[in-house]
């Protein structure tokens, strides 16, 4: 690493290394729906709108955008950005872009659900293009601002193979690709033609380590510039450190747990006591995910687990956010409740479980599962625990190979609706509706209720049906909520990051402090 040298009236124009601990899974700006991957290749690729730290709203490619009927959105391109080969974008290259979306293989997280309500899109001319919608759909330009646009001349054709390899990894974004290294490493160099202004970096070296200890030992040692997912058991000794300088921000991303609901019978990893596998799913009984649900201690995950690097909740948004329920409150801890309704089950006794968790993509990930098998354990549902990498964990949740795993959502829109559709619609490929709905929760009347309020226009009467629909999963017990993280980063004197609240970790949120 080259150390940042400023001269008198100079630009730093030196190298940056970034250590993430989240585990980036492809170069294919369309792969999977996660906060790593879209982290990764923003560096890459941009999007017709963009959200800046605190979710709102800005121009990207796009300058401007209206709704010109209620059920046409226009967007107008920047004249004159180029892609990394020097071709102009254009709007046809956007047009390409929404027919890929839906059509990318094997993908264990699609952002389908983002244009599910695109019925045609319409090139007007090369900087103008018309997105039709069957129904008003004042959120499009909110969705948008999630898909990074490619190239139709780089991309016809190409498969995730060849992004990943830098075939096709040709955008109109901040930096070009230098090198690839699934699970180690990305190599990024300056796109000096940029339309919004060179980057302060020549070269960004974006590293993965999954082991905290290590990544701030890599900060502390001068391996690195910046860090994110900050342990929280290391926060009081940077705090202290003048060498070191800490940004924090109240996250959008709630940690869960989530039963799988693909199963009626023949559960996989519930047993009884004696290790007999369970003819029926449990967690189809709304009284044993009640129970669950009682016997986790919010207060004590948020306070010993995340050493106050997280805030205790009871739905997905934190206050203030578009569609949060005031009268949605954080669940109460109740363990002789929860050995009653198991009871009343018709589980007395309990059962066994394995819980799963990914090991190396939330802060203290495994910790708080670890934490969650004791405290199920002390209401007679015995809890054994399997951690794994993220690229191993998030392939087979999408195969719905776990009966109760944990999870993570951030709701980058910054409003109810995201979740709503992604994780709680009814999974529909055709519809384009629970894209990211693993578990295979199914609610035909929230579906509705989601529906309903995607079309409506006016934000009052939108947000009353969104806190309903709040409202509706916590009745269910769709989910376990657990808390919702505050995001951090460090970095080494004499930088700045631009904290964010969708958690994403870039170079271009990097600036020289002074």
């Amino acid at each position: 690493m080259i150390a940042l040298s400023l001269a008198p009236g100079a630009t730093a124009a030196q190298n940056l290394t970034i250590a993430i601990g989240g585990s980036p899974t492809s170069l294919d700006p369309h792969f999977y729906n996660a906060s790593p991957n879209s982290s990764l290749t923003q560096h890459l690729f941009d999007t017709l709108v963009e959200r800046d730290a605190e979710a709102r709203l800005r121009p990207m490619l796009a300058e401007s955008w209206r709704a010109i009927e209620p059920t046409v959105w226009e967007f107008r391109l920047r004249a004159g950005v180029k892609w990394h080969d020097g071709r102009d974008l254009t709007a046809d290259d956007v047009a390409f872009t929404i027919e890929r979306v839906p059509t990318v293989r094997n993908s264990p997280g699609s952002f389908a659900g983002l244009i599910r309500a695109i019925t045609r899109v319409e090139v007007v001319d090369p900087l103008t293009i018309r997105f039709h919608t069957a129904a008003p759909h004042p959120l499009l330009p909110t969705e948008l601002a999630s898909i990074q646009v490619i190239s139709r001349h780089a991309g016809t054709g190409a498969e995730t193979e060849q992004y990943n390899s830098g075939q096709a990894a040709i955008g109109t974004g901040p930096y070009r690709l230098g090198a690839y290294r699934s699970g180690d490493r990305t190599e990024f160099t300056r796109n000096d033609g940029y339309w919004g202004g060179a980057q302060p970096w020549a070269r960004v070296s974006y590293r993965f380590i999954a082991n905290d200890a290590a990544r701030t030992a890599a900060l502390l040692a001068g391996d690195v510039d910046v860090i994110d997912q900050v342990p929280s058991t290391d926060l009081a000794r940077l705090r202290q450190n003048q060498r070191i300088s800490l940004f924090e921000i109240q996250g959008l991303r709630l940690i869960y747990l989530i039963p799988d609901y693909s199963r009626r019978d023949g559960p996989v990893w519930v047993t009884d006591n004696d290790g007999r596998p369970l003819a029926q799913n449990p967690f189809q009984d709304i009284r044993v995910r009640r129970a669950m649900s009682m016997a986790v201690d919010r207060a004590a995950l948020a306070d010993r687990v995340m050493e106050g690097t997280a805030r205790p909740t009871g739905q997905w948004l934190p206050r203030g956010a578009f569609g949060f329920n005031p009268d949605v409150p954080v669940p109460a801890t109740d363990p002789e409740g929860a050995r009653r309704l198991l009871a009343e089950a018709g589980y007395p006794q309990g059962f066994r479980i394995t819980l799963s968790c990914p090991n190396d993509r939330y802060p203290n990930d495994a910790r708080t599962c670890q934490a969650i098998a004791q405290m199920w354990t002390r209401i007679g549902v015995r809890t054994e625990l399997q951690a794994l990498p993220w690229t191993t964990y998030s392939a087979r949740t999408a195969r719905q190979e776990f009966n109760m795993r944990m999870g993570g959502w951030g709701s980058v829109t910054g409003e109810a609706s995201y979740m709503l559709v992604n994780i709680f619609g009814s999974y529909d490929r055709e519809r384009r509706r629970g894209a990211a709905n693993s578990s295979r929760y199914s609610n035909p009347a929230l579906d509705a209720l989601t529906e309903r309020a995607a079309a409506t226009l006016d934000d009052t009467q939108r947000e009353a049906m969104l806190r309903d629909a709040v409202r509706m999963v916590a009745d269910d017990v769709a989910m376990i909520p657990l808390y919702q993280l505050v995001n951090f980063w460090a970095t080494r004197r004499g930088l700045a990051y631009e904290a964010r609240m969708d958690e994403r970790t870039t170079a271009m949120a990097v600036r020289p402090a002074n």
